[in-house]
């Protein structure tokens, strides 16, 4: 399969006269700012670390999500992290979702015998023994999540403070060394949700730019709303991603605009295409910042961590 970003030739450079421009052809006569141009610069960005982005005053505790399955939840944690850390940010991936999809992405070695967020939650492990380091990416660490979790939400009925279980773990976990905690929520408003809402500061909430995309997203404010009231009065929804763009459809750029217009600035500026290369990359056990950065949908992740890492913390709902 060829990937225009890595295949498609650029214009001969203007100190190698023997290519005419007739020669060369008038459909490849490019502009120095193509989509291509930029997606080359934002890549040798990313290969070359060429920025350190500022560090948060105190380490932001963010919980990514959305009842919805399908909306980008797990790929937005795993990438955004990644970006984050290799631009000298050190981040931590907690994965609440019983798949364990974002410890498949970042390469975490799981069988029976790993000791996972299950046993954070259940059994009053502490995280720091937990946390193992991602291979390739120095600065990022997983908790990972194994098959036990699916079983923890019922355990976690029977047990004193179920819904602070969480943050519980990160009140005794030096949070000094770290600049992000990424929360990968399942896609349900279920008992581990809540803990990740509980335990956290801020919310972001990824929204696939389809129109089922925007049911149930109501249910989600008013759950986090009442988080708000009853358990956690710092909590505050502090990014929309829109993901899954498609801009040659007239329905995702509506869902886009509905979103910006109720929303305003918590929505990021960069939107998140489709994109075939950030599918593939959970399979070689990778984030597509590592599996191809040149590929559009690691330039938007890489775009859309820059801006998160630039914005002011505390934004608010409201």
């Amino acid at each position: 399969m060829l990937d225009v970003s890595r295949e498609t030739s650029a214009e001969p450079a203007a100190d190698q006269p023997h290519v005419s421009r007739e020669t060369w052809g008038a459909a490849h006569a490019v502009a120095p700012e193509t989509p291509i141009a930029q997606v080359a610069r934002a890549a040798m960005a990313v290969q070359g670390h060429e920025d350190v982005w500022p560090r948060p005053k105190a380490c932001r505790v963010i919980s990514v999500a959305n009842q919805k399955g399908g909306v980008g939840k797990t790929t937005t944690t795993v990438n955004i992290a990644a970006a984050l850390a290799m631009h000298g940010q050190r981040v931590l991936v907690v994965d609440l979702d019983p798949q364990g999809n974002a410890s498949t992405a970042l390469g975490m070695e799981r069988d029976s015998q790993t000791r996972s967020i299950y046993h954070c939650l259940v059994e009053d492990e502490e995280i720091r023994k937990l946390a193992q380091p991602v291979p390739d990416i120095p600065n990022l660490w997983c908790a990972p999540a194994t098959i036990d979790l699916a079983g923890a939400e019922i355990e976690l009925v029977s047990l004193v403070a179920r819904e602070a279980r969480l943050k519980r773990a990160f009140a005794a976990y030096d949070t000094t060394d770290l600049d992000y905690i990424l929360i990968d929520c399942p896609p349900s408003l279920g008992l581990l949700t809540v803990n990740a809402m509980v335990a956290c500061d801020e919310v972001m909430i990824p929204i696939q730019c389809e129109y089922y995309a925007l049911e149930g997203l109501g249910q989600l404010l008013r759950n986090v709303e009442l988080v708000k009231s009853h358990l956690n009065t710092g909590l505050s929804i502090s990014t929309i991603l829109l993901t899954m763009y498609d801009g040659r459809t007239r329905l995702s750029q509506q869902v886009a605009e509905e979103v910006r217009s109720h929303f305003g600035d918590l929505v990021l500026k960069t939107l998140v295409p489709r994109s075939v290369r950030v599918s593939e990359a959970p399979s070689y056990a990778q984030s597509v910042m590592t599996y191809d950065p040149t590929s559009t949908g690691a330039v938007a992740y890489l775009e859309a961590a820059r801006e998160m890492a630039h914005r002011a913390e505390g934004i608010s709902a409201g």
